[in-house]
């Protein structure tokens, strides 16, 4: 409950402190070539963009972070009409899996695949996205419950 007071922002620093060390910082000598005297050039606080940035790059975010882009701006990506109807579920290996209201809405994303791959491959290069994997709606199974029978089922009587 701590976290949460204080805003979103304090939140995200607290969880940087805890996983990159807390308040600890490299010392840097004076004189050593660094910028780290005074009024060197190099001594301007860069904006904190540049330093996620790096961060991001340092530690390999990249394809993790455009795979939570596409999850996020999955409605700017298809439009709205299409995202009314379908939600990615999971993208593992290259294979986005994504879920249709209906069989109908699976066979449509199925006929504009190339597009579709195309647009996605566009708006999230580092994502990965090389193939779809459309499934249909959940449907409900009888093999237990109200509706089942027991034993065998209907077999063959003829033979």
């Amino acid at each position: 409950m701590a976290e949460r007071r204080g805003g979103e922002h304090l939140s995200v620093f607290r969880r940087f402190q805890r996983r990159f060390g807390g308040r600890r910082s490299a010392r840097i000598e004076v004189g050593d070539g660094s910028g780290a005297a005074p009024f060197e050039p190099g001594r301007d606080p860069g904006s904190i963009g540049a330093a996620l940035a790096g961060l991001v790059r340092e530690r390999g975010w990249e394809g993790e972070l455009a795979r939570s882009e596409l999850f996020v701006g999955w409605a700017d990506a298809v439009g709205p009409a299409v995202a009314d109807h379908t939600a990615p579920v999971s993208l593992e290996e290259g294979v986005l899996v994504i879920r249709c209201d209906s069989t109908a809405w699976a066979t449509q994303l199925g006929l504009m695949r190339p597009q579709l791959l195309a647009a996605l491959g566009e708006r999230f290069p580092d994502a990965g996205v090389a193939g779809l994997r459309l499934l249909g709606p959940d449907v409900p199974s009888f093999k237990r419950g109200l509706r089942s029978v027991p034993g065998r089922g209907p077999r063959d009587t003829y033979g």
